[in-house]
């Protein structure tokens, strides 16, 4: 079966060139006009690929990528951003979220179908070799490669039983405990706050670093009490409003103050 594409843009004319190159590819392609229309779309068909603008009406393309990384069957969807912002916060930001690839426009129709090809077969290899290490007693790996929020699905999937151990590049480390498949503490190795739920919405901001999950026994009570699901939905809420206040701070401090009438006259 070929593989499902969905495709997000504002722009009409870039809907409809991307959708006719990638069908002539052999792809099925299914189009959306905005962030909550592609949000629709994916939860009633996964597509095996989604290409995302950023900019968009209703929901922006970070928003719909954290939205649908919080729904369990969406986590490991290989993502490519379609975007005019080219500047270097921009791209750091779409690799947090776990893009896959960052095309900035305007680009060349053949470099998308090279990129959508490549990104398919990496995306497909790094899920099934995931999913076979996890079938042993021990799973190390690269965080850009393999999201938190991908790992934690699959390791729910698969009902382990062990330690997961994070680490952030020169930064800090963490712990996340999971039995039969479910979170049931987490917690960082130098401070202790956050902790448990908390703990586990700050380490799914991790767009890089290193994992390592081993296959061990684990006792105590389950601290978390809330399923993977509900964490991936509440992380990418709260990643949204921090993103929503970051972005009001921005606007605050660039909007030049509105000078007072001069009535000294």
């Amino acid at each position: 079966m070929a593989p499902h594409v969905l495709v997000a843009d504002d722009d009409a004319w870039i809907l409809r060139m991307v959708a006719t190159v990638l069908e002539k590819r052999g792809y099925s392609v299914e189009t959306a006009v905005d962030g909550e229309d592609a949000l629709v779309r994916a939860l009633a068909r996964t597509p095996d690929l989604l290409i995302t603008d950023v900019m968009m009406p209703k929901m922006d393309g970070w928003s719909l990528v954290r939205q649908l990384r919080s729904h369990g069957e969406l986590a490991m969807l290989p993502v490519i951003f379609l975007t005019a912002l080219s500047s270097e916060d921009d791209r750091i930001r779409g690799f947090r979220l776990g893009a896959d690839d960052y095309v900035t426009k305007p680009f060349r129709f053949e470099e998308l179908d090279l990129r959508v090809a490549k990104t398919l077969r990496r995306t497909q290899a790094v899920v099934q070799e995931t999913r076979e290490q996890l079938g042993g007693s021990s799973l190390r790996g690269d965080l850009s490669h393999v999201g938190l929020s991908s790992l934690l699905v699959l390791i729910e999937m698969e009902r382990k039983t062990g330690l997961l151990q994070l680490r952030a590049p020169n930064g800090p480390s963490g712990q996340i405990l999971v039995r039969e498949g479910k979170v049931v503490h987490a917690r960082l190795d130098d401070t202790e706050e956050p902790v448990d739920a908390e703990c586990v919405y700050y380490l799914l901001t991790w767009g890089a670093g290193e994992f390592e999950f081993t296959a061990c026994l684990v006792e105590g009570a389950d601290r978390v009490a809330n399923s993977t699901t509900h964490l991936l939905m509440e992380g990418a809420r709260l990643m949204d409003e921090q993103a929503e206040h970051a972005e009001l701070v921005q606007t605050v401090v660039t909007v030049p103050p509105v000078d007072s009438p001069d009535d000294s006259w």
